[in-house]
C-alpha cells in the first residue's frame, strides 16, 4: 500500500505542535517566538513552514552587530547570571532561616530587647523586694548581705533565661505573615 505524501512547498501550513516537531522545540516554545515576532502566524495556531524554518534559522544565527550590541548583550547575560544566582541565595537562607539555623538582624535584636526587658523588670523590682528587709537591718552590713542574697537570686532567676526555638519560629511566622499582608494590600 502506497502512502500518500503531501509536497511540502511555500504555502504549506503547519499548526504550532507540528513546527515545534520540525524546529525541535517545544509547542509553548512556538507560541513564546510567536508573541515576540521571531515567527509569524498565517491566522491563530498557524504557521507557513518554509518562513518559519527560515525566521528560526535566523534567529539561531543572529549575531550582536556591532561591539555595542555585544557588550549589551553580555552585560545582560552577566544580570541574568546574577538575578538567578541571588535568588539560589534568597531561597537558601530562607530555608535556613526557616530551619532556625540562621537568623534575620531584626529577630535578634528583637530578641535581645526582650532579654533586656527581662533584665529591667527584674533590676526595677529589686527596691520594692528589699524595702522592707533593708530597712529592719541594724547595720550597713546586714543591709549589705540582703541585697546580695537579692541579687543572687535575680541573676539566678536571668540565667534560667535561655533561647526558646519555638518562640523564634513563631516570632518568623509572625513577621512573613505580617510581609505577604503587605505585599497582598499593595
Amino acid at each position: 500500500m502506497a502512502e500518500q505524501t503531501e509536497k511540502i512547498g511555500d504555502e504549506t501550513e503547519v499548526s504550532s505542535t507540528e513546527l515545534a516537531v520540525v524546529l525541535g522545540v517545544t509547542a509553548r516554545r512556538v507560541q513564546q517566538m510567536a508573541q515576540d515576532g521571531t515567527l509569524q502566524t498565517v491566522r491563530k495556531g498557524r504557521f507557513l513552514l518554509a518562513d518559519s524554518v527560515q525566521r528560526y534559522i535566523k534567529f539561531l544565527s543572529f549575531e550582536p552587530v556591532d561591539e555595542e550590541d555585544k557588550k549589551l548583550e553580555k552585560a545582560r547575560r552577566v544580570a541574568d547570571a546574577t538575578i538567578k544566582t541571588s535568588k539560589a541565595t534568597v531561597a537558601k537562607l530562607e530555608a535556613e532561616e526557616l530551619k532556625g539555623s540562621m537568623h534575620r538582624a531584626e529577630d535578634v535584636a528583637a530578641m535581645t530587647e526582650d532579654l533586656v526587658y527581662t533584665i529591667r523588670g527584674a533590676l526595677n523590682a529589686l527596691p520594692g523586694r528589699l524595702a522592707v528587709d533593708v530597712a529592719a537591718t541594724a547595720t550597713p552590713a546586714e543591709a549589705a548581705e540582703v541585697i546580695r542574697k537579692e541579687v543572687h537570686k535575680v541573676m539566678r532567676e536571668l540565667a534560667g533565661y535561655h533561647y526558646d526555638p519555638q518562640k523564634y519560629e513563631e516570632r518568623v511566622r509572625q513577621r512573613r505573615d505580617w510581609a505577604e499582608r503587605d505585599m497582598d494590600g499593595e
